[in-house]
């Protein structure tokens, strides 16, 4: 098993700028899809939790480039399990660019960062990481690659 949840992502003329290289705002775009896309198929009882009072409040994103990408361009969207918190979660991203030879090139990396919350929007407060979430995280973590688990 690999140590990361994976998405794969053909880019669009639309994720591009004049120039013809992806904006730079879709690899954030790209982060979010890819937590979404974890939640639905390995922990649907979170979103079913987000649906009543469970808050998931990005605190910090970044990414650093190393390359450029341009439409049409296939990709591979790696996220994997960076910290666990009671109430707290970091995320990895690793965008690779995937060729038909077979060939991968890393060409940005991200992080994000996220806290759990509960309770009306005037009045949250910081919740512990629900547990099916915990759970389906394990795979997506180095220490459980390495046998080590949390």
């Amino acid at each position: 098993m690999s140590a990361y949840y994976e998405i794969r992502h053909t880019v669009g003329f639309e994720e591009t700028n004049l120039v013809g290289n992806v904006y730079y705002v879709n690899y954030v775009r790209w982060q979010g899809r890819c937590r979404e896309m974890f939640l639905k198929e390995k922990a649907p009882a979170v979103l079913e939790e987000v649906r009543h009072d469970l808050k998931l409040f990005t605190l910090k994103v970044e990414c650093e480039f190393f390359a450029e990408i341009t439409a049409f361009d296939e990709l591979s969207i790696r996220m994997r399990l960076e910290e666990l918190t009671s109430t707290q979660i970091q995320f990895a991203f690793d965008y690779v660019h995937l060729t038909a030879d077979g060939e991968e090139r890393l060409v940005a990396r991200g992080r994000q960062r996220i806290a759990c919350m509960r309770g009306p929007n005037t009045a949250t407060v910081p919740s512990r990481v629900p547990e099916q979430l915990r759970e389906a995280l394990v795979p997506y973590t180095t220490a459980a690659v390495n046998g080590k688990g949390f």
